[in-house]
Parts: structure tokens; C-alpha cells; sequence
């Protein structure tokens, strides 16, 4: 008897799993064909980016990123190790490293909940990296985090912590799959990519089912970012399944660890490592950005309209690296006392006069202005400012964010000393304060101060200027460049200005430009210059125009010398 009911219930089992199989299956290939119904672009009917959720974007603008994958363990860069390895370190890869992944001090909360201490508005995860191997409980690949002595979904403990304690998720897919392709007899490479996530029909239903799963098993997400080819196939799913999910890469600008030389004009958002890498990795630790540098990259993508989306490293074990969390604390204490002039803001008539950067209220006619470069400013310690592009009115007000103007700690002065002040001048708007608030035990504070200006016009229309082409041979490059607009003025000075290109993630570390002789241009137009400079190297530089109030630069470009 209790033979046959086991075998009966065996029986009743397999049919309901043969079942929710088939209906899997219908599933995905509703999706399927509710998705193809879209163009090349994925943007048909009521597939495509919805404008409020463009608009959440510009808002919020700040989230944090984790790379984590299997190879975490070794060190090195997430994925791209197998980039032209040898059949037995592919091998050794795919059958080796999960049986030795196990993060057991993994903590989903202890992530989100850092994020939103620093202020960001969303956080993302890389669900699946460019090797392939999975975060979440996937049916359709054995490289999976559930074959792993670790053996629980990662994805779904991220999301339910997001969900959990109200930060939007956001998660991170790459189509391009390493082990897919290796599987199928194919090099293992980038360019190009093959067989390929958007036009084999067998690897775009594998696509097709990942996706599917990840925006179906965990409820809302919120935003969607695609790395990789395969990004038509993955949009045309997400879209499908969850119209209001925000892509960002596949689907709007986003430049990967640099700031644009000028603000583009339609939503954008800049991912961005602590370090030269995605991946933990502990040879570099001592190349990581100070939590100043953090917040001047912050505050110059908010500048210029942007999102930036910051990203850690967690150890193999799963657990936050001491140094970058101590960077990341940085940041949550100067953006808790200056929150309001990252969120709810867009550029000003110009990013920055020099080391002072604008961003402007949403809504009002309120200024925020970031003194940055400002080491070691004692609370007590009354500086002196000029701003060309602001012009106050009688309406006009000026506070110090997250200092009340009247107390300055151990003092005894009276509010008359403490308060900020401005004046308008015929060379600019002058203000006067003292950084007041102790926020360090020193007194000292090395990050950003930043003022608040309500009620304030612009003071002038400012010149713009953009980048031509340039030519590098022999030790030397020619520049070019194009005024486009003088301004209100009669008369501008232009030039160039150009730096050592240090590396695709390592040119963040350098700030320091070499500026040409200015010449005055009364009329719009092109301009020239030619420098010497040594062989053998890659430049970035930028046209630069200069008005009686204010600089102006073009955007960033790169040459080489031979």
C-alpha cells in the first residue's frame, strides 16, 4: 500500500511538474511574440522608457552598483579572464570555482541599507556578468549560485531587502553569455560576438528565458541595465513584462567610468567604479578614490544633469571591504548634510566657474553652489567668494546647507558674526561665510561646502564653444575648434587645454590640465592652435572659451602621437 501511494504521488508530481513546464513554456513564448511585435528599436506602442520614468532619473540621480561574481574568489577582473583562455581554464572555471563559492557573511540589507545612508535613491546588482554564471535559482543553466555551496538565490535576498526598506532595485544582465558560446562551439570573445543574444534564434530564446525570469519571479524592478550585445532581445522582454521598468544602459546614454566635458541633452547616467575595477580586487585597494574625490565626481555629474551610479566590489565572502566602506561613509555624511542640492535639481546656465559648481532647483529659482577644493576649512574660518553667473534680487536669500547661521560651537559669538552674507557687485555676486556646523571632531572639514541661493537670475548669457577635430604626428598636435556663440558679450578669448590620457578608468584620477595661449575672436567661428608635446601617447583635451564672467569648455576628446 504505501508503495503504490508513493508511486502515485510520484506520479501526481511529475504531471504537475510536466505541467507548470508547459506552462512555462506557453509563457515565455506569449512574451515572446508580444515582444517581436516591436521594432529595431524596441520603442513600438508601449515599449520604451515612459517619460516619468526618465524624469525619476534626473531626479534622483545617485545609486550604487555591485559587481560580484564567481571568480570573485581569485581576485581578478569579473569575467573577461576567459576572454582567450585555454580550454582547461575555461573548464576549470565552470567546474571548479562553484564549489568553492560560498559568501556566508552575505548580507543584502547591510548593502541597501548603506545605500541609502549615503543618500543614493536605487541600488543594482549583476545578476549574470559576461561569464555566465548566475545569481539567482535559473532553470535555464547549471552555473548557477544554487549549485554552489552557498546553494540560496542571491537575486531574490537583494530584491526582498530593496523591497524591505523602500530603495527602487535595479538589476544588471548581460545578454553576451561566455559559456553559452563556448558551449556551442564558438571562441570565446567581444568583438564580435558570436553566436549572437539578438539574431540566433536558439541563444535569443535563452535570453528570452533568463530575462523572463528575473522579471517575473521577484516582483517590481525598477530599473533594468543592460551590458553587452543582446540588448534588443533583452529590452523588447523587459518592456514587455514590466512597462514601467526604467533601462538605462541599452536604452539611454551612459558613458562607463568618465563625466562628459558638457552636459548632453537628453537623460544620461555615468557607472563608476572606487577603484580602476568592477570586481573586488585586493591588489588595488590603495588606488581607490578618497570619499572627497567621490563627491566631486558627484557633484559634477549632477552638474551637468546626469546619474551617477556608483560601484563596490563585495569580498568573496560577501561581506563589505573596510576601506570602501569607510569612503562610502564619507559620502553618507556630506550628503546627509547636503542632500537637497544632488536631488530634484538640473544644470545651471553653466556647470562651474573653476572649482565652483552649480546645480539648480527643480522648481524654484534656487541656486546651489559647491565650493569644492576647499582643504581643511575651519569651521570658524571665513572665506571670501566671487560667482560671475548669479545675479540676486531683492528676494534674494543665502543659508550654508545644514548650518543655522547663528551658533558657531565653543565661540560665544553672536548670530552677526555666524551668518552668511552676499553682495552684488559689477564683477559678480560676492558672498562671505564660514563653514560653521562641526561635523569632524577637528573642527576641519576637507569636503565641499556648499551655499543655497533662493530667488537668483542668471547674470549673463553664456558663450559656447565645441571641439573640431585633432591631429597628432611627430611630437606634436593641432587643435581645432569652433565659437558657436559669443554670448552677451562683444568679445571672448578661446583656446585648448589637454592632459595625459592615463587609461580608461584610471584618467578619473586626473584633474590637472595644460592650457594653450587665449586669443580674442569677436565673431563666431573656427580656431587653431598647435603644441608640442611628447611621442608615443594618448591626450585628452577640450576647446575653451573664455567670457568676461566665466570659462567655458567643450566636451572631452582623445588623440594620440605617434
Amino acid at each position: 500500500m504505501f508503495l503504490r501511494c508513493l508511486a502515485t504521488g510520484i506520479l501526481l508530481t511529475a504531471i504537475a511538474s510536466s505541467a507548470l513546464c508547459v506552462a512555462q513554456d506557453e509563457f515565455l513564448e506569449d512574451v515572446i511574440k508580444q515582444a517581436n511585435a516591436a521594432d529595431e528599436t524596441g520603442n513600438v506602442g508601449k515599449l520604451g522608457n515612459k517619460p516619468e520614468r526618465l524624469e525619476w532619473l534626473r531626479d534622483n540621480g545617485f545609486g550604487m552598483f555591485l559587481h560580484w561574481g564567481v571568480d570573485a574568489q581569485l581576485g581578478s577582473v569579473i569575467s573577461h579572464t576567459l576572454v582567450g583562455a585555454s580550454d582547461d581554464y575555461v573548464q576549470r572555471y565552470v567546474t571548479e570555482l562553484p564549489k568553492t563559492f560560498y559568501p556566508k557573511k552575505w548580507d543584502a540589507e547591510e548593502f541597501v541599507l548603506l545605500a541609502k545612508c549615503c543618500g543614493m535613491k536605487y541600488i543594482a546588482l549583476t545578476t549574470k556578468h559576461h561569464s555566465g554564471f548566475c545569481l539567482w535559482d535559473t532553470k535555464s543553466t547549471d552555473f548557477n549560485v544554487m549549485n554552489t555551496p552557498y546553494g540560496k538565490d542571491i537575486v531574490r535576498e537583494f530584491v526582498d531587502a530593496c523591497h524591505k526598506h523602500d530603495l527602487a532595485v535595479g538589476l544588471y544582465y548581460s545578454p553576451e553569455d561566455f559559456l553559452y558560446a563556448y558551449q556551442h562551439g564558438e571562441l570565446i570573445k567581444r568583438r564580435p560576438h558570436r553566436p549572437s543574444p539578438d539574431s540566433d534564434p536558439e541563444y535569443v530564446k535563452f535570453v528570452q528565458k533568463q530575462v523572463t525570469e528575473l522579471m517575473t519571479n521577484y516582483g517590481d524592478i525598477n530599473v533594468f541595465f543592460i551590458d553587452g550585445r543582446g540588448k534588443k532581445t533583452t529590452k523588447e522582454v523587459v518592456w514587455t513584462l514590466q512597462p514601467d521598468c526604467l533601462i538605462t544602459r541599452g536604452a539611454i546614454e551612459s558613458p562607463e567610468q568618465t563625466v562628459p566635458g558638457q552636459p548632453p541633452k537628453e537623460v544620461w547616467e555615468t557607472c563608476m567604479t572606487l577603484g580602476t575595477q568592477w570586481q573586488y580586487k585586493p591588489q588595488q585597494l590603495d588606488s581607490l578614490k578618497d570619499g572627497d574625490r567621490v563627491v566631486e565626481i558627484l557633484i559634477e555629474t549632477r552638474a551637468k544633469g546626469g546619474a551617477l551610479l556608483l560601484n563596490l566590489g563585495p569580498r568573496p565572502d560577501g561581506s563589505i571591504n573596510e576601506l570602501q566602506e569607510d569612503i562610502m561613509r564619507e559620502v553618507a555624511l556630506w550628503n546627509f548634510v547636503n542632500r537637497e542640492s544632488v536631488i530634484n535639481v538640473r544644470p545651471w546656465i553653466v556647470t562651474n566657474e573653476e572649482n565652483i559648481w552649480f546645480t539648480k532647483s527643480k522648481d524654484e529659482d534656487t541656486v546651489y553652489v559647491f565650493l569644492t577644493r576647499q582643504k581643511d576649512w575651519e569651521r570658524k574660518d571665513r572665506r571670501e567668494f566671487v560667482i560671475g553667473s548669479v545675479k540676486a534680487t531683492k528676494d534674494t536669500t543665502m543659508t550654508v546647507l545644514g548650518h543655522n547661521g547663528q551658533v558657531v560651537e565653543y565661540t560665544g559669538w553672536e548670530p552677526e558674526k555666524t551668518a552668511p552674507s552676499f553682495q552684488q557687485e559689477e564683477d559678480g555676486l560676492h558672498l562671505s561665510l564660514l563653514p560653521g556646523q562641526r561635523l569632524l571632531n577637528s573642527g576641519a572639514w576637507r569636503n565641499p561646502v556648499v551655499v543655497k541661493l533662493t530667488n537668483v537670475v542668471a547674470s549673463c548669457k553664456p558663450p559656447l564653444v565645441e571641439n573640431g577635430k585633432a591631429k597628432g604626428n611627430a611630437g606634436q598636435i593641432t587643435f581645432q575648434g569652433e565659437l558657436k556663440e559669443l554670448g552677451d558679450t562683444k568679445s571672448v578669448l578661446v583656446g585648448f587645454e589637454y592632459q595625459e590620457y592615463l587609461g580608461f578608468a584610471e584618467n578619473m584620477y586626473n584633474d590637472e590640465w595644460t592650457a594653450t595661449p587665449l586669443v580674442e575672436m569677436k565673431t563666431n567661428g573656427p580656431f587653431t592652435k598647435t603644441v608640442k608635446v611628447p611621442n608615443n601617447k594618448t591626450y585628452q583635451w577640450r576647446a575653451v572659451v573664455k567670457h568676461p564672467k566665466l570659462k567655458m569648455t567643450g566636451d572631452h576628446s582623445k588623440v594620440s602621437v605617434k
